[in-house]
């Protein structure tokens, strides 16, 4: 692997982070600002369309670690363990979305939530994509360690 593809992985894996970054300082303190009325009305109208961009994003920069993680694999590389540990961390993002994010986001779509409802699981929310964006923060690391890595000769 060369300088300019280890350059474009990190970037493209660096715009998901800084999705997620922005999503978590821009649209979540706005979704908690807004009445349980306000908050249906805007995620009925977005939440598919948020949820499409994420989903590209998402797949897009957790095939990266997963395919350096091969690339290492098969060239018997010391980076392997920098790219395993970047790899499962990935895959944590994966898990949270289905264990925790999928669902109550399918719950803000279809109105389920009462006010007071609303605003515990908004925090919540909060909570977890903070987990989350840390997740993603420890992957890119250990992506960046597996670069530096695959520079030096194994």
């Amino acid at each position: 692997m060369n300088r300019i593809l280890y350059f474009t992985l990190i970037a493209v894996f660096s715009i998901f982070l800084g999705s997620q970054i922005t999503e978590g300082f821009l649209l979540v303190p706005y979704w908690q600002t807004l009445s349980n009325t306000e908050f249906h009305e805007y995620y009925t109208k977005f939440g598919p369309t948020i949820g499409k961009f994420y989903t590209v994003l998402t797949i897009i920069a957790v095939i990266v670690p997963i395919t350096v993680t091969i690339y290492c694999f098969y060239k018997k590389s010391k980076a392997l363990k920098y790219a395993t540990a970047s790899t499962l961390f990935a895959i944590l993002i994966i898990v949270m979305f289905y264990g925790y994010f999928k669902n109550i986001n399918h719950q803000f779509y279809n109105t389920i939530l009462e006010t007071p409802q609303l605003t515990s699981e908004l925090k919540k929310w909060a909570f977890w994509h903070c987990l989350r964006v840390f997740f993603e923060v420890i992957s890119l690391f250990f992506l960046m360690l597996t670069f530096n890595r695959l520079q030096k000769k194994n």
